[in-house]
C-alpha cells in the first residue's frame, strides 16, 4: 500500500483553506504541522507566485548572464589591446558608468513620467544593438581601443536611462507588501548571472576569443524583451496617471534630505559604490598581474565572488523583517573588513576563498540599501529617488575606477583592495553616527518602515489585496 494517502474530493476544500491560511492578516506566518514538524512557508516562493514577476525575473536572468559575459570579455579585450594596462581598464569602466552621472537623474524623471514597461522595451533594445555592433567589429577584426571606449559610453547611456525604471518596476510587479523580498530575489538572479557569466566568458574567450561572447550577449536581450512584453499591464501596481506630469527632480532631493530613512542608505552606498565596489577592475588586475593567471582563472575568481553574493541574496529573499539601519551599517563594516583582508591574503586559492564571504557581505549591503530606499520612497516619485540612489552607487565609479587603476599601477593591485575596504567601513560608521542621530527609530535598530501584511495568494498565483485598509508606514521624525 502506498504510504501517501490520496486526498478525497471532500477533503480538498479543507486542504485549500489550510494552505491559504498560511498567511494571516497580521503579517506573521502561522506554522503548519506536517509529519510532526513545524514548517513555515517560504517568503521567496510566495513572491515568485506572481506570474508577471516570475516571467520578468527569468528574462532578466538570461539577459544578465549575457551582460556579465560581455563585461568580463570587454575587460579582457582591453587588456589584450593595451598590453595589460590597468589604467586602460579603469578608463573603460569610467566611460561605461560616466553616463550614469550625466543622465541617470533624467532617467529617474522619465521613469516617473512614462510607463516603465514601454521605456524598458526601448532601452533594452538599444543595449542589444550595442552588443551586436561590438561583436561584429571584434569578429571581423576591425575593433580598436577607441571603438570599445565609444561603444562602452553608448551602452552606459542606455543603461542610465534604463536603470531607474528597471529597479522601480519591481515594485509595480509585486506591490509594496512583497517589495523587500522581490528586491532580494532580483539581486539573487543578478548574482546567479554574475556567477555564471564571467566563468562562461573566460572559458569562451580561451576557446574562441571575445567576439562570440558579445554576439551571445546581443541574443540574450531577446529573453528580457519577451519577459517585458508578456507582462499584464492591467495588473501592475503603477502610480496614477495624473501624478506623472508633475515629476520634478527637486522634489526627490527635498524628500531625501528630510528623511533619515532615505538619507542614510543613499549616503552609505555613495562611499561604498565609489571606493568599494570596483571588483570588476581589481579582480582582473590581480588575476593577471599578481597571480599571472589566464582568462579561465579570472573567470573562477569572478564566479567565487558571485557565488557568495548569490547566497547572500537568497538569504535576504527569505527574511520576514524589513531592513534596518543597523543591518546596513553592520553589513558595510563587515564588507569593508573582508575587502581589506582579500588584499592581504598571499595565494590564489586563499584569495578565491575570501572572495566568497566578501560577495555575501557586498550583496547584503546592496539589497539592504536598495530595499530601504524603495520602501521609504513615495510611489509617485520612486523613479526619481531610485535614480539618485543609482547615481551615487554607479555614478561614483567614474571617479573610483580610474583611482583604483592608478593606485594599482603605482602601489600594486592589492593595495587598492585594502584602501577601498577601509574607506567603506569607516564611512559607514561615521555616517551612521551623524545621520541616525536625527532618527530615534534608526538608533534603536527597529525597522525603518512597517511593511504591510502579505496578501493571500490564490491557486492561479496572483496576489489579492485584503479589503481592509493596511496600516500606514511609520516614519521617524526628522
Amino acid at each position: 500500500m502506498s504510504k501517501h494517502r490520496r486526498v478525497r474530493s471532500s477533503d480538498r476544500p479543507q486542504a485549500l483553506r489550510a494552505r491559504r491560511a498560511a498567511l494571516d492578516v497580521s503579517g506573521r506566518h502561522r506554522r503548519a504541522r506536517r509529519g510532526g514538524r513545524r514548517r513555515a512557508p517560504s517568503e521567496a516562493l510566495a513572491t515568485l507566485g506572481a506570474r508577471d514577476f516570475r516571467r520578468y525575473l527569468i528574462g532578466q536572468l538570461v539577459s544578465n548572464v549575457g551582460t556579465w559575459m560581455q563585461r568580463a570579455a570587454q575587460d579582457l579585450l582591453v587588456l589584450q589591446l593595451t598590453g595589460n594596462s590597468g589604467s586602460a581598464v579603469g578608463i573603460l569602466t569610467a566611460l561605461q558608468f560616466l553616463p550614469q552621472t550625466l543622465f541617470g537623474l533624467s532617467g529617474g524623471v522619465f521613469a516617473d513620467r512614462f510607463a516603465k514597461r514601454r521605456l524598458l522595451i526601448v532601452t533594452q533594445s538599444a543595449m542589444g544593438v550595442q552588443s551586436l555592433v561590438l561583436g561584429v567589429l571584434t569578429v571581423t577584426g576591425a575593433v580598436n581601443l577607441w571603438a570599445v571606449y565609444l561603444l562602452a559610453f553608448l551602452l552606459g547611456t542606455a543603461t542610465a536611462l534604463d536603470s531607474p525604471a528597471r529597479n522601480a518596476f519591481v515594485s509595480e510587479l509585486v506591490g509594496k507588501e512583497r517589495l523587500a523580498n522581490a528586491v532580494s530575489l532580483n539581486s539573487a538572479q543578478f548574482n546567479v548571472a554574475r556567477a555564471i557569466g564571467p566563468a562562461v566568458a573566460g572559458l569562451t574567450v580561451a576557446a574562441a576569443g571575445t567576439g562570440p561572447v558579445f554576439l551571445a550577449n546581443a541574443a540574450s536581450y531577446l529573453a528580457v524583451l519577451y519577459g517585458l512584453i508578456a507582462v499584464r499591464a492591467g495588473e501592475l501596481h503603477a502610480p496614477k496617471e495624473k501624478n506623472r506630469g508633475n515629476a520634478r527632480l527637486p522634489d526627490a532631493f527635498r524628500a531625501i534630505r528630510a528623511s533619515p530613512d532615505l538619507l542614510l542608505p543613499i549616503t552609505v552606498i555613495a562611499f561604498v559604490g565609489t571606493f568599494g565596489f570596483n571588483f570588476q577592475v581589481t579582480v582582473s588586475l590581480i588575476a593577471i598581474t599578481v597571480f599571472h593567471a589566464g582568462s579561465a582563472a579570472f573567470g573562477y575568481l569572478s564566479a567565487a565572488y558571485a557565488i557568495g553574493s548569490l547566497v547572500g541574496a537568497l538569504r535576504g529573499a527569505g527574511k520576514r523583517k524589513p531592513p534596518t539601519a543597523r543591518r546596513l551599517v553592520t553589513a558595510t563594516v563587515v564588507f569593508g573588513a573582508l575587502e581589506a583582508l582579500s588584499g592581504l591574503v598571499p595565494g590564489y586559492a586563499t584569495f578565491l576563498l575570501v572572495l566568497v564571504p566578501t560577495g555575501f557581505a557586498s550583496v547584503t549591503v546592496m539589497t539592504t540599501a536598495n530595499a530601504m530606499t524603495q520602501l521609504n520612497a513615495d510611489p509617485a516619485m520612486r523613479g526619481r529617488i531610485v535614480s539618485v540612489y543609482l547615481l551615487v552607487l554607479l555614478g561614483g565609479t567614474p571617479v573610483g575606477a580610474p583611482l583604483v587603476g592608478l593606485v594599482s599601477d603605482t602601489l600594486g593591485a592589492r593595495f587598492s583592495l585594502i584602501l577601498g575596504g577601509a574607506i567603506s567601513a569607516v564611512a559607514a560608521i561615521g555616517l551612521s553616527s551623524v545621520i541616525t542621530a536625527r532618527s530615534p527609530t534608526a538608533r534603536e535598530g527597529t525597522p525603518l518602515t512597517a511593511v504591510t501584511s502579505p496578501p493571500p495568494i490564490s491557486l492561479d498565483g496572483r496576489f489579492h489585496r485584503e479589503p481592509t485598509p493596511q496600516p500606514a508606514a511609520r516614519r521617524s521624525a526628522a
